[in-house]
């Protein structure tokens, strides 16, 4: 019997990363940067799609991994309209979607759309998304958001939080679906999710919205001051937007969006960064304390994941606070691909029906 190998493909703002699992084992990883150079000739985020299926069909070559026995292709799933957690599989409906999504341009709707391409060349495999950052679960009351004309949307790290959070339950010997759990995820944006018996009831808009402020985002800003700067005449929209995100939380602060940076700066004695930094960690479990609320003040466990999680002192002031409230566990760094992976498993497995997107 053939083995039975599956890709996973997750394009990043500046690097594309791609595995190669065996079931859930990787035989092979390669996290493609790309310079400013790569990217400049491109006016959009999906000018870049030739661009970076190039790049990884090239590099698959160059290690020699054939893609005749490739059966399933995962795409990071990109800003669609909102849908429940689940794998689906690449339509054309999503395509369109991806292609205009309605909530705007990000690297990951270039998953979706390169597995879909890729798979044309193979007729054994299939192209599929798994639980995309709109996974929507959120409650009606959650969706309020203080006037008419706006509403709070469902918009974080589904993948990862989803993945850890199975991950935690599987180490307790239960089900994901019979806990309450809030999970963290800390990375170039943060979410905190309210996982209520397998479904993230609350999370913080972690694109351009609320909740803390990150590395490059500023999170939720004084609203009545973030208006009258809005009509200042001082700045363009555009401007704006690149405060929010892009250029807010610690970039605006202290130049740098690299948080292993500011721990260099605070270890060389910057108290500024310190106080910045720890900021960042105040609101986090400020945002923490919040969903606690949400889930009637009943919580199995609080789970911190993300690539700042590696940071002992950051997750430390954080455990400070909310240390009371449930026990804290730790998973540092990111496992979607790994999440990718058991996805796609599942699915040729038939232990897990694929959805349409509709």
């Amino acid at each position: 019997m053939k083995e039975i190998r599956i890709l996973a493909i997750n394009p990043g703002s500046t690097s594309t990363k791609i595995a190669v699992f065996q079931d859930t084992e990787p035989i092979f990883l390669k996290n493609i940067k790309h310079s400013a150079e790569d990217l400049e000739p491109f006016n959009k985020i999906n000018d870049q799609f030739h661009f970076r299926k190039n790049v990884i069909v090239n590099q698959l070559n160059e290690a020699g991994i054939s893609e005749e026995n490739v059966r399933v292709v995962m795409g990071r799933g990109g800003l669609l309209k909102p849908i429940p957690s689940g794998v689906y599989e690449v339509n054309e409906l999503m395509i369109h979607d991806l292609n205009n999504s309605p909530l705007g341009e990000h690297a990951s709707n270039l998953g979706g759309l390169i597995a879909h391409d890729l798979v044309q060349s193979l007729p054994n495999a299939k192209a599929y998304i798994a639980d995309p950052i709109v996974v929507d679960e959120m409650d009606d009351i959650a969706r309020i958001a203080g006037h008419p004309l706006f509403e709070r949307l469902s918009i974080f790290h589904a993948l990862n939080q989803k993945a850890i959070a199975r991950e935690y339950a599987k180490s307790r010997h239960t089900k994901y679906e019979k806990l309450n759990l809030i999970v963290v995820h800390l990375g170039g944006g943060i979410t905190v999710g309210a996982h209520c018996k397998g479904r993230v009831i609350d999370t913080n808009q972690g694109l351009d919205g609320d909740g803390p402020f990150t590395p490059e985002r500023s999170g939720t800003l004084p609203v009545g001051a973030l208006i009258r700067l809005c009509f200042s005449n001082k700045y363009t929209l555009e401007e704006i937007m690149k405060m929010v995100k892009g250029e807010g939380g610690l970039m605006s602060y202290l130049g740098t969006n690299d948080a292993a940076l500011v721990e260099k700066m605070i270890e060389a004695g910057d108290h500024r960064a310190e106080l910045i930094y720890h900021a960042m960690a105040y609101q986090v479990a400020k945002t923490i304390g919040e969903m606690y609320t949400v889930l009637k003040c009943e919580v199995d466990a609080i789970l911190i994941t993300g690539g700042i999680a590696y940071d002992a002192n950051f997750v430390k002031w954080i455990q400070e606070r909310v240390h009371k409230l449930a026990p804290v566990h730790v998973y540092p760094g990111e496992d979607e691909m790994r999440a990718l992976a058991i996805n796609g498993l599942m699915v040729v497995k038939g232990e897990l029906i694929p959805k349409e997107y509709i």
